[in-house]
């Protein structure tokens, strides 16, 4: 009982101890400590020195026995009291058999598992009586435990269970009560373990790294609890730093005190070099037992030192120590040689790793904890971060991995402490892993492009290196060089896709992506403006005056970085010629036009890329102003408090020191003065100082030159120093600090730029730490992307030609998605900052893989290639889906674009709708996904009813397909595969949604609107072949395609109202015959003009006048497709006839309804048209009523429909009379009489063109037209009393119209058969009837005039005239009595209105019956009687009139119907 073997021990070890639940009750414990003590004892009997004594023997029973069986007498009186019992009485004889060496390990083995019981159960809490004593004592006894070894395994098993107690000791919840000391000791045994278990089995070794692991886990997890305890740490010295963990300052090492085993004593082998540098703890003899030198060693130190700090409970002075041990295991890269091809870890790379690995431990847990406690933080500053730049440049990539590892968790909790750090680990190693330029193997490139890709996908990252380093003026572009480096590094060279070309890709994605989703916050990046500064202003030194809050240090960053690009230019310049250099400088207002030596000095102190050998000739110079320069650069360094060595270091770490004896004085002379200035303290004077320097530079070429074979030895340096301190010699520990500085730590001669291939030595490390010290405060960026525009400034192109390579070179889906994902966050950013160019790049870069560009290939071959094609579809699905995303920055790449939507459809893979617009969505059917036929067979989105039908056509047509079917050979059914692949690229043009961006393009911008269109129409307007189908069904579908972009974009029609015009107007002029072209030419013009009119009163006139192309259509074509343009025009007129205001606008539309008139199909829609027009008046306008009488007239006329049609057209113009009196009333309400009067007149003008057209029409062949005209022209004529018709106006109707009708039929009747003209004599008599009835009508008005005598001489003349007619070769007897009842009729109402009296000396009265004596020479006695026409001359006479002027009597009986 209590000997657990050796796999016990490691799962209790492993598990860890457990915490019980409950608590046991006091005589279970008593119970417990009981049968441990039994079992101790029962182990110690069996080995004969431990036998049973008999009480006469003379020896004394064993003190060991002796005290486990006094402990037993007690245990049991304590069963109620045990947290008040002291623990050490109960735990005291377990310790000294751990302790005694005249026990074997069996015995240790079970004491110690003994003690471990203890630990993990509830015995001890921190309510426990003394236990911070009681765990100390563990833990000195278990750290010096001693056993007589009698076998490997059970030596194992012991040194295990060490582990064990060790680990439990400081998982006890009484832990809080160890001390700093007592924790180093756990830690310092630990360590002696893992060392002395490399020469054991593998078990021992794992379970002791694994101990390890777990108490530094367990030490370090209560950082963050700690508080800031530097009080502690200042008065505190490292407990035990050389006795216990800490590499000592002297030479002499501890004496070993070895254990006995079987074999007898024996040393241990020394072979882990870290025990060289970390000599402070004594090895373990490889079967012995743990030295008891540690306690005494440890309790010596502290007392001597005095740090009280060491004995308080364990916290940060602890973790000091722990953490510089673990840091010191890394110190031996020092003496290692590192090269390009050369494995600096020419030892088991175990050991570095075990110390990494413990490292990164501790930070992770620690995390920002660190920064909080400055010794912590320091040891990372310097210490650790130098044997990281080390060890990261390691050929073992595992190393380089873990490296890594502890960069990041540093770079998460500290990097704003840690800023020139991480430039030279990521621009030293890293970056020089990964580009190949330290003759690195391709897994440390794999390891470090892997890092630089976790690095990468930190949220911050990218945005933190740009603003830090790229845009500071004294760090490199470490932005720009990662950038770079990936994109670079995805390029696959002469060579299938790597892993590292995959790893390079991956982190320029991480970058887009990062900027893409931080675009998404409320900050947004401006563009930056360029710099031009006006004068010289100092900001060599210049700080934000706000870190922390980006409204300050954003302005501040881009200013740096203008600033920073001109001096990257002005560094060239310099390099190339220095005094060109400075003029340029000069130029751009970085450097003020007179000589200034500070400003000069500022430019080659922080200006990075300077060749460092032009700047030492430049300050060794014995020109007056470079000694000015020189003494302003000595004085910007800052060496207060800086030993000699040091500060000599910072200073020559600048510049190349000078080959020429007198530069290096002048040099060294300007140096001393500085250092002297600030660091007076043990040098008297300057000249000191440069004596010393000097010196210091003559002992580092002897140490650290290979030809010199004779070293200078420190008495040789101390000798070669005396008397230069004023006459007196130096402290010799001051010297003797300085030689072995110089001897351990070489000061480079050649800068980081000349040794640029080399790692970072401790000389440059030195000159690091102090500019850090110095350096402008770390900038944490957040979420904002207040730096984005910039940094995808620099990397949008290479990113883009990176991902483009990779694509093409790839074949893996996930590589491929991930190529797609970097494309649409590209476009996303680019989009977003306004970067077409980027974004056109983009779109061609993927529209070449979609394969849709190919010149030639066959349909159903290449849509089977693209379904199988991954690349080809997800080219595709992006291309559009950037389109549709982000179209309002696109602007060349529509010319890509619109050629695939074109191979698309000329392929049949295209929505059959795809040129829908908004308002045709309201149409659509369910069968809405239907696919376009492939181009062989094409057709056009207009309906069937569109094309010219002709009978003839249709039956031969049937025929035909007849035919065509039945010689037509079964097309082969298509395997499975080709079905899959076929639906597979119909998936993808679907997924595409190549339809939303013509549905959607109203929402483009200007710019980008206008760029579709420019290629839409340069893909239209494109040469075609004769008689080449596909030609034409691009051209159609383009202007489809245009049409509806046209009409979704209603609202900046003008925008791409001339560009489409001018090309339906090269179509429509162009075409001589009927095609689907022209179809959709004409149609598409007259459907724009439909849906804008009602929306666009402004473009009405042009809108309406386009529509004259159709008007210069070819004849033929005109003739094919009249019936459809009528109808169209139709509803034109019907929805936007109150739009319609203008004469332009309306002859457009009268004339394509007048073409109608004598068109057979056509005529119908025409008249249908034009009644909607004149009916009840409802759309008559003085700018179109011309226009529609002109049009009537030609219906009226035409022969192509029934009579009826002409009649009701004859009544259209009829009712148009109302709306000319209606306009007549409105003339009063005109303003100003002018006004009122031009009015009438154009009202006149309209009314006598009204009853010339009706006159034309009253001469129609067809009997019913010609009367019902007639008829509408004695209506015109008597209803316009309310008109006031001038007198002139009415004369003009009598010679132009009633005169001129009947010469004509009086003609007509002569001249044509009866047969041509029926029914003449009717005609003549409604003629007649109206000659007389408008002569009464006017007859007050035609009275006044001078002419009226000629005008009724006419008038009895044309009477006389039809009189005489004859008709059919006969005298028409209905004529020959109407016309003397008409002259009768008029005559007696000329008698009583006055106008006609008796008077022989009157010529009127003369003219009047001698005329009408030929007519009927008896109306005289009839209208006169002779008593009349006495008592009329006998009035006459007296001069009066029996007759009162102005009564013109009209019988209303009267009519000439």
């Amino acid at each position: 009982m209590g000997c657990l073997n050796q796999q016990t021990a490691v799962n209790a070890l492993v598990t860890g101890p457990k915490d019980c639940s409950f608590r046991s009750s006091m005589v279970a414990l008593a119970c417990m400590v009981n049968s441990e003590i039994g079992a101790v004892l029962a182990v110690m009997r069996r080995n004969v020195r431990w036998g049973i004594r008999y009480a006469d023997d003379d020896q004394q029973e064993h003190y060991l026995i002796h005290s486990f069986k006094a402990l037993r007498k007690k245990i049991f009186s304590w069963q109620h009291q045990w947290h008040v019992i002291d623990p050490v009485v109960y735990l005291k004889p377990f310790l000294d058999v751990i302790q005694s060496d005249e026990t074997g390990a069996p015995i240790t083995g079970v004491a110690l598992s003994s003690v471990y019981k203890i630990l993990t159960l509830d015995i001890l809490d921190s309510e426990t009586v003394n236990v911070d004593k009681a765990l100390h004592l563990i833990v000195d006894a278990v750290t010096s435990c001693r056993f007589e070894v009698t076998d490997p395994t059970s030596e194992e098993v012991v040194l295990m269970k060490i582990l064990q107690v060790l680990l439990a000791c400081m998982k006890n919840r009484a832990s809080v009560y160890l001390s700093n000391h007592h924790v180093c000791n756990i830690v310092n045994t630990c360590f002696r373990i893992v060392h002395q278990a490399s020469s054991k089995g593998e078990l021992l070794q794992r379970t002791a790294r694994h101990t390890t692991n777990e108490l530094v886990r367990c030490i370090f997890s209560h950082l963050l609890e700690i508080g800031n305890r530097q009080h502690a740490l200042a008065e505190g010295t490292r407990m035990s730093a050389e006795a216990e963990i800490h590499v000592p300052t002297d030479d002499h090492m501890l004496e070993e005190k070895q254990g006995v085993n079987a074999n007898g004593s024996a040393k241990s082998d020394g072979k882990a070099p870290f025990l060289k540098d970390t000599s402070g703890y004594p090895s373990v003899t490889p079967a012995g037992k743990v030295d008891e030198d540690i306690k005494t060693l440890g309790h010596g130190e502290v007392a001597q030192s005095g740090a009280e700090s060491m004995m308080d409970p364990y916290g940060v002075p602890c973790m000091v120590e722990i953490f510089h041990f673990l840091c010191s295991l890394l110190n031996v890269m020092e003496n290692i040689e590192t090269g390009p091809r050369s494995n600096p870890i020419a030892y088991d790379e175990d050991v570095p790793l075990f110390a990494l690995g413990l490292i990164n431990t501790t930070i992770e847990l620690g995390g920002a904890s660190f920064g909080d406690h400055p010794k912590l933080l320091v040891l990372i500053q310097e210490e650790l971060f130098y044997n990281l730049m080390q060890f990261g440049l390691s050929m073992s990539p595992l190393i380089l991995s873990t490296v890594c590892s502890i960069v990041l968790n540093l770079y998460h909790h500290l990097r704003t402490k840690l800023k020139l750090q991480l430039e030279a680990f990521f621009s030293r190693v890293l970056l020089r892993i990964a580009g190949c330029k330290h003759g690195s193997s391709y897994q440390q490139q794999e390891v470090a492009m892997e890092a630089l890709v976790d690095f990468c996908r930190q949220p911050y990252f990218m945005g933190e290196m740009y603003a830090n380093f790229d845009c500071d003026i004294s760090c490199s572009n470490v932005f720009e060089d990662l950038a770079n480096l990936l994109s670079k590094s995805a390029f696959p060279v002469n060579s299938p896709l790597s892993a590292l070309n995959t790893l390079a890709l991956d982190g320029l994605i991480a970058m887009i992506e990062g900027m893409a989703e931080r675009m998404e916050h409320e900050s947004s990046a401006s563009e930056t403006a360029s710099l031009e500064l006006e004068e010289y202003k100092p900001f060599w030194t210049v700080t934000c005056d706000n870190y922390k809050e980006p409204n300050y240090w954003v302005p501040f960053v881009h200013k740096m970085k203008q600033i920073k690009k001109k001096l990257m230019i002005g560094a060239d310049h310099f390099n190339r010629d220095p005094k060109k250099g400075l003029e340029f400088l000069k130029g751009v207002n970085l450097l003020p036009d007179t000589h200034d030596p500070h400003s000069v000095a500022c430019f080659f102190r922080y200006t990075t890329g300077l060749d460092k050998n032009l700047v030492g000739d430049f300050l060794g110079s014995h020109d007056e102003f470079c000694i000015q320069v020189l003494n302003e650069f000595a004085k910007s360094f800052d060496f207060r408090n800086m030993n000699l060595d040091t500060a000599l270091r910072i200073f020559l770490e600048t510049f190349r020191l000078p080959g020429e004896s007198q530069k290096i004085q002048r040099v060294l002379e300007s140096f001393a003065e500085r250092y002297y200035e600030q660091s007076p303290d043990i040098l008297v004077n300057k000249d000191a100082a440069l004596l010393l320097s000097y010196s210091l530079i003559m002992l580092n070429t002897d140490q650290h030159n290979a030809q010199v074979k004779k070293k200078m030895t420190e008495e040789d340096f101390i000798r070669n120093n005396r008397r230069i301190n004023g006459g007196n010699d130096l402290p010799r520990d001051f010297l003797s600090e300085l030689y072995h500085s110089i001897c351990e730590n070489e000061i480079r001669m050649i800068p980081e730029q000349a040794a640029a291939a080399s790692v970072m030595t401790r000389s440059h490390w030195i000159g690091l730490v102090h500019r850090s010290k110095q350096s402008a405060p770390y900038i944490f960026c957040d979420a904002g992307p207040y730096l984005d525009y910039d940094m995808f400034t620099i990397l949008s192109g290479p990113t883009i030609a990176a991902i483009s390579v990779v694509f093409d070179h790839v074949e893996q889906d996930s590589v491929l998605q991930t190529c797609v994902d970097g494309y649409l966050a590209l476009a996303k950013i680019s989009a977003s900052y306004n970067f077409v160019d980027a974004l056109d790049d983009l779109v061609v870069s993927l529209c070449r893989f979609t394969n849709l560009l190919l010149p030639s290939y066959v349909d159903e071959e290449f849509i089977l290639a693209f379904g199988d094609d991954a690349k080809a579809r997800m080219a595709t699905v992006a291309v559009f889906t950037i389109a549709n995303r982000y179209g309002d920055q696109i602007r060349s790449g529509w010319k890509n674009i619109v050629e695939c939507i074109l191979s698309l459809n000329k392929l049949g893979l295209l929505p059959a709708r795809l040129a829908s617009d908004a308002v045709d969505d309201l149409e659509l059917s369910s069968d809405q996904n239907l696919v376009r036929p492939p181009s062989s067979s094409p057709t056009t989105s207009t309906p069937s009813t569109m094309a010219p039908s002709r009978k003839s056509s249709g039956l031969m047509g049937r025929f035909s397909q007849l035919l065509y079917l039945d010689t037509e050979e079964p097309e082969p059914q298509p395997s499975e595969e080709q079905v899959a692949a076929r639906q597979r690229s119909l998936q993808t043009i679907q997924d595409s949604h190549v339809d939303s961006i013509f549905a959607e393009s109203k929402f483009l911008l200007a710019e980008s609107l206008s760029q579709l269109v420019q290629a839409l129409l340069l893909a239209a307007g494109r040469p075609r072949k004769a008689n080449n189908m596909e030609d034409e069904v691009t051209a159609v579908f383009c202007l489809e395609l245009l049409i509806a972009i046209t009409l979704n974009n209603r609202d900046r029609i003008m925008l791409l109202w001339q560009g489409v015009y001018e090309h339906i107007a090269n179509v429509v002029q162009s075409t001589v015959m009927p095609c689907a072209l022209v179809e959709k030419a004409v149609f598409g013009l007259l459907r724009i003009c439909q849906r804008l009119l009602p929306y666009k009163e402004n473009l009405t006139d042009e809108l309406l006048n386009s529509l004259q192309l159709i008007l210069k259509l070819d004849a033929r074509v005109a003739d094919a497709y009249c019936e459809q343009i009528t109808q169209e025009v139709m509803h034109l007129v019907k929805a936007n006839a109150m739009q319609i205001r203008s004469h332009m606008g309306w002859r457009t539309i009268v004339s394509l309804l007048s073409i109608t008139a004598r068109h057979p199909e056509a005529s119908e829609a025409g008249f249908e048209t034009l009644s909607f027009i004149m009916s009840d008046g409802a759309h008559l306008l003085p700018a179109n009523y011309v226009l529609c009488l002109n049009a009537a007239r030609q219906f009226a006329e035409s022969r192509v429909g029934n009579v009826d049609r002409s009649v009701r057209s004859l009544d259209l113009m009829a009712g148009s009379l109302d709306c000319l009196i209606r306009w007549f009333y409105k003339t009063k309400e005109a303003v100003g009489e002018e006004a009122a009067v031009k009015m009438a007149q154009d009202i006149w003008e309209m009314w006598m063109r009204l009853i010339q057209g009706l006159r034309k029409v009253c001469v129609d062949q067809r009997e019913e037209v010609r009367n019902h005209a007639i008829l509408i022209l004695q209506r015109c004529f008597t209803s316009v009393e309310v008109m006031h018709i001038p007198r002139d106006l009415w004369a003009q109707c009598f010679d132009l119209v009633i005169f001129t009708l009947l010469d004509d039929l009086v003609e007509l009747s002569q001249q044509h058969s009866a047969k041509d003209y029926r029914n003449m004599e009717g005609t003549i008599v409604l003629s007649l009837k109206l000659l007389c009835k408008v002569f009464l009508q006017s007859l007050q008005d035609l009275s006044q005039l001078t002419s009226f005598s000629n005008l009724w001489s006419r008038v009895l003349g044309y009477m006389e005239k039809y009189m005489k007619v004859k008709l059919r070769g006969k005298r028409s007897e209905k004529i020959h009595e109407l016309v003397p009842e008409l002259l009768k009729n008029t005559l007696l109402i000329m008698k009583s209105s006055g106008i006609l009296v008796p008077n022989d000396g009157d010529s009127f009265w003369q003219l009047t019956w001698s005329n009408v004596r030929n007519i009927a020479p008896s109306l005289q006695l009839e209208v006169f009687s002779s008593e009349e026409l006495e008592q009329l001359q006998k009035a006459q006479a007296k001069g009066c009139s029996p007759v009162q002027d102005g009564n013109v009597i009209v019988p209303p009986s009267e009519t000439t119907t």
